[in-house]
């Protein structure tokens, strides 16, 4: 494998977690599943953050932080609190207890969606596909970010 083809596994790995995202009941969003990650995951490594300082390690655009901020608060996923040191500005930090949404997205499985990238849905073949994922991401993924 190259580093090309490592990308676009990557990229392949990226469309089947965003499909094996729960969405029924959430509606039409502003922002994409994957905004919404980069941004959760970002707070994790960085709690009482700032959206502007989540635009400078993501480089993604302030709105789509903003409202990714605004759609992981009304989950439950993170609250804001204002500065203390700047009342204009707010932190940003992952909630201390898993709301109902966050839990269920935790607990959804990618069987369905590792099926369907497969193009089969022989039991055997998704099975050693989501082990051979689950130990890679045991080996890759730092444990500051992952739910045990």
């Amino acid at each position: 494998m190259n580093g090309v083809e490592l990308f676009l596994l990557g990229r392949t790995l990226m469309k089947i977690g965003e499909e094996a995202m729960p969405t029924e009941g959430i509606g039409e969003q502003s922002t994409s599943v994957r905004t919404v990650l980069i941004v959760v995951s970002d707070v994790r490594g960085h709690p009482g953050t700032s959206v502007g300082e989540i635009v400078s390690r993501t480089g993604l655009p302030q709105s789509a932080v903003s409202a990714a901020v605004a759609r992981l608060r009304a989950a439950g996923a993170v609250e804001t609190m204002t500065d203390p040191a700047d009342r204009r500005r707010l932190l940003i930090r992952e909630a201390p207890q898993a709301s109902e949404r966050v839990t269920e997205v935790r607990a959804a499985s990618i069987d369905d969606a590792v099926a369907a990238a497969l193009g089969t849905d022989d039991p055997q073949a998704v099975g050693e596909t989501v082990a051979a994922l689950e130990a890679l991401a045991r080996r890759l993924i730092p444990k500051t970010l992952t739910r045990d």
